[in-house]
């Protein structure tokens, strides 16, 4: 064992190993639910005796080992058949071996997550069932990404873990075919998670998790123009990070400052997928960032070009989150009014907890001189961020508006 660990120490170990244990656990028993069941006593038990006793030295083993072993209680107390016993036995062995394991054990995320895109479960469930059980992440983190209730998303989730049990669907690589058809969801679910990643708190593990994932889909799919084209998009706004616990607006950065070598790949990468001749969404939502990023080049910004490509956007995937980001787009070119009418068409109970929103209207009702409706707006989009960098910025333009 290591040094007696912090909590969060035990936090980020915790975090960095959930995708793979999970995909781990779930490709050997096929139980989705159990296996998380499984890794939350895992980690538990962490928090328990890593404060005690340290960091063991491989730490995502000793996770994996603990996992196991609770699976094999739960097995063994519904198990009777000889062969289940035997079962028992040969995950008994495993589980004793990785615990003195040096080397990584294999990674099946990817697998994991194209599982949670088969037919058996509803189409609107894959993508956060692939949030939940691939990146660790709550049904209420989810549920503010996708605009709706935690009990409707917690419902939704429980619903596809249920319908994947039921189908007997294994953990693993589906075939070519296959893998066509669930692309669509496992690109949702890496951009949604890039884009949580950025919103709450500037959270590093997740980041690495998506532009990871965005990676392999981009290399396994080769021909796939969209996997390419979120790959650039996920390297263009990577290139710009600052601090965690910093916040400047990107038309106040620095082109020195960014890092010209994910740069470069994203726009080669973003120029192949072009050459496919299959525009989508991610190619559009990258090529936007490809604009704001030739301004180290040329030291402006093209905001024409960004208008069009956003307009290109509304007619392939008309998001919230692509709408308001034109609206944006819109304030910052110099056309606050039709920023604002913009804003309005959208639906307010759709957009009420939406950060983004209150923030791009409270920078075209500033630009509009409404300067009472501005102070308001950046209130409520200061409190809907939690990222506190992200909020002292909005908080900070709200005073600027009395002086």
């Amino acid at each position: 064992m290591g040094p007696k660990a912090s909590w969060s120490r035990i936090e980020h170990e915790a975090r960095a190993a959930y995708g793979r244990l999970m995909a781990v656990l779930a490709a050997r028993s096929g139980d989705l639910a159990g296996a998380e069941d499984a890794l939350a006593e895992a980690l538990l038990a962490a928090l328990e005796r890593w404060p005690i006793d340290g960091v063991p030295a491989n730490p995502q083993a000793w996770l994996l080992t603990v996992a196991r072993r609770r699976s094999i209680d739960r097995s063994r107390r519904r198990a009777h058949a000889d062969t289940a016993q035997a079962e028992l036995v040969r995950m008994q062995d495993e589980a004793e071996a990785s615990m003195n394991e040096e080397h990584a054990f294999p990674d099946f995320r990817l697998g994991l997550m194209l599982a949670c895109a088969h037919p058996a479960v509803d189409a609107a469930a894959r993508t956060p069932l692939m949030l939940q059980a691939v990146l660790g992440l709550s049904a209420e983190r989810i549920a503010s990404a996708f605009l709706t209730s935690p009990a409707a998303m917690t419902k939704r989730l429980v619903r596809a873990k249920a319908k994947l049990a039921a189908a007997g669907v294994r953990f693993t690589l589906p075939g070519p075919e296959s893998l066509v058809e669930r692309m669509e969801p496992a690109l949702d679910a890496v951009y949604a998670a890039f884009t949580l990643s950025r919103d709450g708190g500037g959270d590093r593990v997740l980041q690495d998790e998506a532009l990871w994932l965005a990676r392999l889909l981009a290399e396994l799919a080769v021909g796939e123009p969209e996997a390419a084209g979120l790959l650039a998009l996920t390297l263009f706004v990577s290139s710009r990070e600052t601090a965690v616990d910093e916040f400047t607006p990107l038309s106040q950065q620095q082109p020195a400052d960014w890092d010209s070598r994910r740069m470069v790949e994203a726009e080669t990468l973003l120029r192949a997928a072009g050459r496919l001749g299959r525009p989508g969404r991610f190619q559009l939502e990258a090529a936007i960032q490809a604009v704001h990023a030739d301004r180290r080049r040329t030291m402006r910004t093209d905001w024409s070009a960004i208008l069009t490509l956003y307009d290109g956007l509304m007619l392939i995937a008309p998001t919230i989150g692509a709408q308001v980001a034109r609206a944006a787009a819109l304030a910052q070119s110099g056309d606050p009014a039709a920023a604002l009418c913009a804003l309005d068409m959208l639906d307010l109970a759709r957009v009420a907890a939406h950060q983004p929103y209150w923030a791009a209207r409270a920078y075209a009702l500033a630009a509009e001189g409404q300067t009472a409706a501005a102070a308001d707006a950046y209130l409520r989009a200061a409190g809907l961020t939690e990222h506190h960098a992200i909020r002292a910025w909005l908080l900070e333009q709200r005073v600027k508006l009395e002086n």
